[in-house]
């Protein structure tokens, strides 16, 4: 009787906790034992079928983006004169064509190619989501690496099951908490750790942004939702800034917009950095902005200098939904009314 009670009462939901004798005993009794939502309420669940956005692979490839090796000279022509130099760092350049040894980066100016690698075959084709004004049932989440499944919270990944691919789109019917980390049901008996994953929460609109358009972005999920009135349109991943350079919380508004900005900051030696033509930038806190990011596919993880790093497809789609807003491509001068952004922590209110 003891062991029928414990057994109803492991059948738990979402927040539900399990303790290390009750695990023990899941991997040891002769009963068997299923945790989370019903098999049942899960086979009957229809899976949202969102829309999601196209990549534009002739967007992403508009540029030739070159990685920068060390310190380098820049000159006016191939074996020309020196006009320049760019202290090593995290630095990317973009091409226009190559002569011999050489690669010209802008009128006028050269660099040796030795210096500079390709960083076009590390282009992310990540997209998001349409939301079309509504949360799903379940919450959906993505996966943030290549993943098996496991059988029951807490247990090993089971080999035999499909791996689950990163950026896969997952739904969570339930979770369980064990040992102070949750693991989230995302199929009848399939289960993984939170941090496999980032979830799509809903979110209340602040009391301080006032415009109808306005964006959230969850620094513990990793993810952005755009939002019409109340009505969330849009959620993508996103990766946002280190310990060391953090993307403070807070609510702001967009107030400068430009389709490519160069962006340089940091100590040389340290923590200097050069990337030329950022692509869809808006910024909206001080030097920190929402932009899309071709140097890495880091998306799901903190990674940047504080700024909002997007897939290019992505932060494109966000600049012209904002751009439609605002009425302009561009931002004439400082704006003070644009869409506002809400930038939070999720973990903050579990």
């Amino acid at each position: 009787m003891k062991r029928l009670l414990l057994a109803l009462m492991v059948m738990v939901s979402i927040g539900s906790v399990i303790s290390a004798s009750e695990r023990d005993c899941a991997e040891n009794c002769h009963e068997p034992q299923r945790y989370g939502l019903n098999p049942d309420v899960i086979e009957a669940y229809e899976v949202p079928d969102f829309d999601q956005l196209t990549v534009d692979t002739d967007l992403l490839n508009d540029r030739w983006y070159m990685r920068v090796d060390g310190t380098i000279e820049i000159y006016d022509s191939p074996n020309g004169n020196v006009i320049r130099t760019l202290d090593g760092g995290f630095n990317f350049l973009t091409a226009i064509t190559q002569d011999g040894d050489w690669t010209q980066i802008g009128p006028g100016e050269w660099v040796r190619s030795e210096h500079l690698t390709t960083s076009n075959n590390i282009l992310s084709h990540f997209t998001g989501i349409f939301l079309n004004g509504e949360y799903p049932e379940y919450e959906v989440a993505w996966m943030l690496v290549n993943a098996y499944p496991s059988t029951e919270p807490g247990g090993e990944p089971d080999q035999t099951k499909p791996l689950l691919y990163r950026y896969t789109l997952v739904n969570i019917f339930s979770s369980i908490e064990i040992d102070g980390w949750r693991w989230y049901q995302v199929g009848t008996n399939d289960w993984v750790l939170q941090t496999n994953v980032a979830k799509v929460l809903p979110v209340e609109r602040p009391d301080d942004i006032e415009t109808d358009k306005w964006v959230s972005i969850d620094l513990y999920e990793q993810v952005l939702i755009a939002f019409e009135g109340d009505e969330p349109v849009f959620a993508t991943l996103i990766a946002s800034g280190l310990p060391r350079w953090p993307t403070y919380e807070g609510t702001f508004n967009i107030y400068f917009r430009q389709t490519r900005r160069n962006m340089s900051w940091g100590t040389p030696g340290d923590d200097f950095y050069f990337i030329e033509e950022v692509p869809w930038t808006m910024f909206f806190d001080e030097g920190r902005a929402l932009h899309g990011a071709y140097w890495h596919d880091g998306l799901g993880y903190r990674r940047s200098h504080g700024c909002v790093n997007m897939s290019i497809t992505d932060a494109h789609w966000l600049y012209e939904w904002v751009a439609e807003d605002m009425e302009t491509l561009v931002s004439r001068d400082v704006e003070l009314d644009g869409p506002g952004v809400y930038v939070y922590s999720s973990d903050t209110y579990r």
